[in-house]
This record gives structure tokens, C-alpha cells and sequence, in this order.
């Protein structure tokens, strides 16, 4: 008997009279809030214009919903289109379903439209936003425990998942909570990023692989636990190869970057105010002041030039008085 687990939900659907509120959307909607909120406060303190992250993510999310979904249904295909199953499920968002892999790639295609149409550098927004898009996806998991999903081996373990539901081969008990461990490794990489983005003022994208790379790793140990159906090769989970390769593609990223574009980007969104693309104007401030400093002398000169004159008038009238003096004495002697 346990004496202690953690409890699932009886429902992952919350009615508000007519109007269904799911868990699994709600958690995905509130952690998309997170990440522009924290990605908006560090675009500003890198020198962007406020609401520029927020304008941006209006392509970022949709893609990244797109492809999140896209790459779910692609790897478990037989989920949707086996004998048995209704293809029409596969746009059933609310259900569950999103593959971070895709979520990442084609939400960087819409983050990329965004960046380029404002005449930003992907790379720098990517790394403003990157502990965002961790704390996103810390709260989003817990989606999954509203639909009673992707838990790990079965445990008597004081903190097991109890698994109430039967519906599509479930089997009621206690397993690893899965969903909890990558909730909180999530949390942790944030917390990394921002710390080493601070200590070694990571730029270029780097921040972002920073996320990725570490992300990868905990992803990897957390699905080797994970007993739900996924395509083995070679013994291993396929998003257990997706994480090596992407792991592995995110360190060299940071090598290469790192040596080949050391620092920080000076400029991350042209003409925001107090960044040092908004130097023209305080070049144009320091002409105008030294414009005022020169007419202020130019005015002096003149000044001092016209006493200078009025000086000389007068030691000529003193001149012309005295000559006059002189013929008077003159006459009288």
C-alpha cells in the first residue's frame, strides 16, 4: 500500500457553463505569457524597444504550435491513421501531442520572419528569450498530468504519479512522474541560462544553444524512463537520438560561435532608445551643443571686437582734443 503519491486529476476538462477550459491548453497558454514576459524584460535590458518580443512571438507561436504538432503526428502516425484509429484526432491539439523538436524548428522559422521583418538579428532575440521558452515548457508539462500521459516506470516511490485512467492501454498504478522531473529540469535550465548569460554576457545565439544543449541532456535520462509506445533504433528511443544529435549540434554551435563571434551584439534592435543604435541621436545632441558653444564664441569675438574698436575711437577723439589744444596755445602766444 502507498503511503504517499501524487494524485491525478479526475478530469483534464473544466467546464465554465458552456465553454470547455482544458488543463493541457491552459497550462501551454500560460507558459507562452511566461516566456514573452521574461523574453520582453531581457530584450530591454539588452537595449530592444518594449513589445518587440511580443510582436515577434505572434509568428513564433503559431509556428511553433504548427510544428510542435507536426512532428508529434509524423513519429506516432499510428496513433491516427492505424486501422481502428480517426485521422481527424490528429488536429485535436487539446488532446495532447506536441513534439518539442518540431515546436523549436519551425517556431525559429516564424521567429525568423518576425526578426526579419523588423530588421532584427535572429540570434539575439533567440537569446532573450530562451530561459523564457524553458519555464514555457516547465509549465507546459504539467498539461500532461492533466492528461494522465508520458509517465515513467512504475514506482512505490513516496513521490509516484498515481494513474487512474484505462483509456488507450493505460494501466491504473503508481509509475514515475516524468512529467514533474522535466517540469523541474526545465526550471533549473532557466535558471542556468540566465545565470551564465549574465557571467560570461553571452551573445550570438549562444544563450539559446546554452538552453538547447542543456535541455538535450535532461530530456535524454527523462525519456530512457518514459513506458508509453515510441520507434526504437538501435535499442533506444528515437527522441533519445534526436536528443545525442541536437545536444551535439548545439555544443559545436557554441565552440564555433564563440571563436568566430566572441562577445555581444553592441546593437539588437536599430534606433530603440538606449542602445547603442540610438548613438546618432546623441551624436546629433553633442552637435548641436558644440554648434552653441561655437556661436556663443563667435558672438564673444564680436563683442570683444566691437569694445576694442569703440577703444580705439577713443583714444583717436583724445588725440584730435589735444591738437586742438596745442593750436590754441600756439595763437595766444
Amino acid at each position: 500500500m502507498e503511503l504517499a503519491y501524487i494524485p491525478s486529476p479526475s478530469s483534464g476538462v473544466l467546464y465554465l457553463g458552456p465553454v470547455p477550459l482544458r488543463g493541457y491548453a491552459f497550462c501551454i497558454i500560460i507558459g507562452v505569457f511566461v516566456a514573452v514576459w521574461l523574453g520582453n524584460k531581457r530584450w530591454i535590458a539588452r537595449g530592444g524597444r518594449a513589445g518587440t518580443v511580443a510582436d515577434i512571438a505572434v509568428w513564433a507561436v503559431p509556428f511553433g504550435l504548427i510544428g510542435g504538432r507536426l512532428y508529434h503526428v509524423v513519429t506516432d502516425y499510428e496513433l491516427y491513421f492505424s486501422e481502428g484509429r480517426n485521422w481527424v484526432d490528429a488536429f485535436k491539439i487539446w488532446e495532447g501531442g506536441l513534439g518539442i523538436w518540431g515546436a523549436i524548428a519551425l517556431g525559429a522559422l516564424g521567429a525568423w520572419i518576425g526578426c526579419r521583418r523588423r530588421g532584427i538579428p535572429l540570434p539575439a532575440y533567440a537569446d532573450a528569450v530562451a530561459p523564457g521558452i524553458a519555464l514555457a515548457q516547465a509549465l507546459g508539462r504539467w498539461g500532461n498530468w492533466f492528461n494522465q500521459e508520458l509517465y515513467g516506470r512504475a514506482t512505490d516511490l513516496p513521490w509516484a504519479l498515481e494513474i487512474t485512467s484505462s483509456a488507450d492501454g493505460r494501466v491504473p498504478g503508481t509509475y514515475h512522474p516524468t512529467f514533474l522531473y522535466e517540469s523541474l529540469w526545465c526550471v533549473g535550465v532557466a535558471l542556468l541560462v540566465i545565470w551564465a548569460d549574465r557571467r560570461f554576457r553571452l551573445g550570438h545565439g549562444r544563450a539559446f544553444a546554452l538552453y538547447v544543449a542543456a535541455y538535450c541532456a535532461g530530456r535524454f535520462w527523462i525519456e530512457y524512463m518514459r513506458v508509453d509506445e515510441a520507434h526504437h533504433i538501435l535499442g533506444l528511443r528515437l527522441n533519445n537520438w534526436t536528443s545525442i544529435l541536437v545536444f551535439l549540434l548545439a555544443v559545436l554551435y557554441i565552440v564555433v560561435s564563440a571563436r568566430k563571434r566572441p562577445g555581444r551584439e553592441e546593437v539588437v534592435e536599430p534606433g530603440a532608445a538606449g542602445s547603442p543604435g540610438s548613438a546618432g541621436e546623441g551624436e546629433e545632441a553633442a552637435g548641436d551643443a558644440d554648434g552653441e558653444v561655437s556661436l556663443r564664441k563667435s558672438e564673444d569675438s564680436k563683442v570683444t571686437a566691437a569694445a576694442a574698436a569703440a577703444d580705439a575711437d577713443a583714444e583717436e577723439d583724445e588725440a584730435e582734443a589735444a591738437d586742438k589744444d596745442g593750436a590754441g596755445s600756439a595763437k595766444k602766444r
